[in-house]
């Protein structure tokens, strides 16, 4: 796989927001990025069963509203919101804990349609240690493959461990742990903290730690 990790990671948009979810303390994590494709071809990317796994993973279930999913491997959940070409709503239940993701999509300007994805949960000794980058930098990888995947949809997707112990998979997942920290000590985490809690995201998803 060729491509530039600098341009990819500078393509995106990231957030980190606190609040309350149920009357609980919790964060948004946030991420936005623009395409070069249709909303038809983008939404259809994101939802069909057919084509997630091509830039993300196996889905299994009813990928309908009510329905239930299950990421292989990863977390399950139900799909509690769809509006057609516009945005749809999950709950993402993984290892006990349940959280919450949003995506919406929009037409920008043409030829060009604009994702954002909001992941919320509550806050938790596991976010003190490794912060937004927990769950910013996976959803970050998904949008690095499912730009390669509209970019060229007949290449095969990239094997994940190859990627993240090459040159550029670890310059990337490195940029992307960093940035993640400086989106959370704008929400107003301490600083040294948030570069800590970078530090051990990147050696996570390195294979490092």
């Amino acid at each position: 796989m060729n491509f530039n990790p600098e341009t990819h990671l500078a393509e995106l948009h990231r957030s980190v927001a606190f609040l309350e979810r149920d009357g609980q303390p919790a964060s948004a994590v946030g991420l936005s990025r623009s395409f070069a494709t249709t909303l038809e071809n983008l939404w259809d990317a994101v939802t069909d069963g057919d084509r997630i796994p091509r830039w993300f993973a196996p889905v299994s279930g009813n990928l309908e509203p009510g329905g239930h999913y299950q990421v292989e491997g990863n977390a399950g959940g139900a799909i509690v919101a769809c509006e057609p070409q516009s945005h749809f709503g999950l709950t993402w239940e993984f290892a006990g804990d349940v959280s919450w993701v949003e995506v919406q999509v929009w037409e920008e300007e043409a030829g060009r349609v604009g994702l954002t994805l909001v992941h919320t949960a509550l806050l938790s000794e596991h976010w003190d240690t490794i912060g937004p980058g927990a769950v910013g930098v996976g959803w970050e990888m998904a949008s690095l493959g499912l730009a390669l995947h509209i970019a060229d949809p007949s290449a095969p997707k990239p094997d994940e461990e190859e990627f993240a112990t090459s040159s550029d998979g670890r310059t990337f997942i490195t940029g992307s742990s960093e940035a993640w920290a400086q989106a959370a000590i704008a929400a107003g985490t301490e600083a040294e903290a948030a570069r800590a809690a970078a530090g051990k995201t990147a050696a996570f998803y390195t294979g490092e730690g």
